[in-house]
């Protein structure tokens, strides 16, 4: 009998997420309707299961997809053609199913986290999470978070099997809001540079980083590799009067950082100093939902492929420009094709 073939070691991903599984359940909104929930327009809230049924009553005709910050991130790198993995924690019912099956469809290697033996879920931790997306009629987004067993991450559940083959981890900043996933995420972080990768960090939103500031200037300042942030969370984070001077106190950490800025693009934070990267032409804003996911995509998969900040930062661009574009925060269009005609491949 022949000799069984020796076990090869799985190709490495490009980029692992790990972060919140989500069904977002999006809607048109009014100021009024937001200020009648009392919803901070712009923000994302973490709510619990009755908040979250109160504002739904209140939306109006909605659409379903599968989202989630870190998940629509990799999907968008996958759709560039990258091999990407995301981490997180669904539950056994169809919102899981349903998320587990889109993920899997986009190319994305899902890798569940498992509960810790002998754990129980109380009631406001059972089911897939969903985030209620209520969109103004210029594009803005506001959202309230329900994330179910996405509560529950564990260090012990992860699957560090998986986590180990990117060469790239990223995390997002909302995970910080719950510390038994904070704890997963240190893990997570320890792991990958143990095997020589690399970690990006976005900081996700202005609020998160006012109840986190410390645990995130400390990952800032040795934590992680890439950090990414839009104007008003890297202003918060570093706690100056203006974004020239946040962009200073970035330089000074020695940090890659890519700042998004909506209609104004991006500035990159290199080790030669800051670059402007001018926004891609967009016909009409229709939903900012996911903008700042997809400029990590393409931004992440330039750097994976070889690409300098500069250009992956343009293609960051182009695939924010094609999110808000439409409704909801999975890519519609052919992110390669249009990567090729707008001379951006890598």
């Amino acid at each position: 009998m022949p000799p069984d073939p020796p076990e090869t070691a799985p190709e490495p991903l490009d980029v692992i997420g790990v972060g919140s599984p989500l069904v977002d359940i999006l809607a048109p909104t009014t100021d009024d309707v937001l200020e009648r929930v009392g919803l901070e327009k712009g923000s994302m809230e973490l709510v619990d299961l009755a908040r979250a049924e109160h504002i739904y009553a209140a939306m109006g005709p909605t659409t379903e997809m599968s989202g989630g910050s870190a998940a629509n991130t990799v999907v968008g790198v996958a759709a560039l053609g990258g091999r990407a993995g995301f981490v997180g924690k669904v539950g056994d019912d169809t919102l899981g199913r349903v998320f587990s099956h889109d993920i899997a469809a986009a190319g994305v290697v899902f890798g569940p986290v498992a509960d810790r033996a002998g754990s129980t879920a109380d009631a406001e931790a059972t089911g897939t999470g969903r985030c209620l997306v209520l969109v103004t009629g210029e594009g803005e987004r506001t959202m309230a978070t329900h994330l179910g067993v996405a509560t529950t991450i564990t260090p012990e559940g992860l699957p560090l099997d998986l986590v180990v083959q990117g060469r790239l981890l990223y995390l997002e900043g909302y995970l910080w809001d719950l510390p038994p996933a904070k704890e997963a995420m240190r893990r997570a972080l320890d792991a990958v540079h143990d095997h020589d990768g690399s970690v990006a960090l976005t900081l996700s939103d202005s609020f998160c980083v006012e109840r986190h500031r410390r645990d995130f200037l400390d990952l800032v300042n040795g934590g992680v590799d890439v950090l990414f942030a839009n104007e008003e969370e890297i202003i918060s984070l570093f706690s100056t009067g203006s974004f020239d001077a946040a962009v200073s106190a970035v330089e000074e950490t020695g940090l890659l950082a890519a700042l998004t800025r909506g209609a104004k693009g991006s500035v990159v934070v290199t080790p030669n100093g800051p670059v402007s990267v001018p926004a891609a032409p967009v016909d009409r804003v229709v939903d900012t939902t996911g903008a700042g996911d997809l400029f990590a995509a393409g931004f992440l998969f330039g750097l994976t492929r070889g690409a300098g900040p500069e250009e992956s930062a343009r293609l960051g661009g182009l695939c924010a420009a094609e999110i808000i574009s439409h409704l909801g925060a999975r890519p519609q269009a052919d992110l390669r094709a249009l990567a090729a005609e707008a001379g951006l491949t890598v």
